[in-house]
């Protein structure tokens, strides 16, 4: 059955109309946002889901990712403040804000971005030296950041992080610090050496001074006390004499006798015990003795009653030649 005029025109309607629904519905992904532009002109931004747009006359200017991303900053040559030449690569992270500033206020962004990053990494590490530059990544990250994100805010776009990765000095460089630590290292370990030499030498003097302290107390202690032994003994010498003399000053001539008697043995018996005599040459009488012994006896005999003493001394003088003790007070009468 041919179509009638009517119906063609019905179906080229119902084609049109399917059509300008496809032309004006768009569907935005999520972490983006699509500009519309109406005759060139950026009118609105659109968000992710489901939006119409007048069909033939807005159309999409610009796909931006809002996403986080990230932008690898290539390796550059970096002469520090102290002229010292070094290599330096970083990765700087962004995001889009503002996606119609992104899209209009700056012509390919991420070149923009990668070239403003690199322009101040070379300030920032420039204005450092290079123990300095070595030591303080995070200062220098810290400065990158808030330099790049200033730069870059016109754009609508937000700097997260900036990062060195990695600084690489010269290899002659990197020798010459090496040698210094390890002559630090070693003046350090000398200097720990000679403090521990010093406190030994100094606790060494401490004790030899105690000792010293001590050994001198002990040698007064002793001496003290050796002169006191000496003290008794003189005052016991002194009351011995003393009572002897009241002895003979009283009468007792026996006393003398005993007094004499002791002091010829004590003289015998020092030069017997002699180590180095072996012959005595005595230049005195030995009458002396045994008369002094003789008295002795007296003595003994008016202790024990005149009894007979079990052991007799007997003098080394011939039988015929009799022995007088001028002390004895028994052979007066005879």
């Amino acid at each position: 059955m041919p179509l009638a005029g009517l119906d063609i025109v019905v179906i080229a309607f119902v084609v049109l109309v399917i059509v300008v629904l496809f032309a004006g519905i768009k569907t935005v992904p999520q972490g983006y946002r699509y500009t519309v532009e109406r005759f060139g002109r950026y009118t609105k931004t659109m968000e992710p889901g489901l939006n119409i747009i007048i069909p033939f006359i807005d159309r999409i200017g610009a796909k931006m990712n809002v996403m986080e991303q990230v932008l690898d900053v290539p390796t550059q040559e970096v002469i520090t403040r102290d002229n010292a030449s070094c290599s330096a690569d970083a990765v700087a992270f962004y995001q889009i804000l503002n996606a119609a500033e992104a899209a209009y206020q700056v012509s390919d962004l991420q070149s923009a971005i990668l070239n403003l990053t690199m322009t101040n990494i070379r300030s920032v590490m420039g204005s450092m030296d290079l123990d300095e530059l070595l030591s303080n990544r995070d200062t220098i990250n810290d400065k990158l950041l808030r330099v790049v994100d200033e730069a870059v805010g016109p754009w609508g776009i937000k700097v997260t992080r900036v990062e060195i990765k990695d600084i690489q000095p010269p290899k002659d460089l990197v020798e010459a610090m090496a040698r210094q630590m390890k002559a630090e290292r070693e003046k350090r370990a000398q200097v720990l050496e000679a403090e521990g030499s010093r406190n030994a030498q100094i606790l060494r003097a401490e004790g030899a001074k105690q000792s010293a302290i001590l050994q001198a107390e002990g040698q007064r202690e002793a001496a003290f006390r050796d002169a006191e032994a000496r003290e008794r003994l003189a005052e016991a010498e002194a009351k011995a004499t003393k009572m002897v003399s009241e002895a003979i000053a009283a009468g007792d001539v026996q006393a003398i006798n005993y007094f004499v008697a002791q002091k010829y043995t004590e003289a015998m018996a020092a030069i017997g015990t002699a180590p180095n005599s072996k012959i005595v040459l005595m230049p005195m009488e030995a009458s002396s003795l045994i008369g002094s012994l003789g008295g002795i006896g007296a003595i003994a005999r008016e202790v024990f009653g005149n009894q007979e003493p079990t052991t007799r001394v007997r003098p080394s003088t011939p039988a015929t030649t009799p022995v007088r003790n001028p002390f004895d007070t028994t052979q007066r009468g005879s």
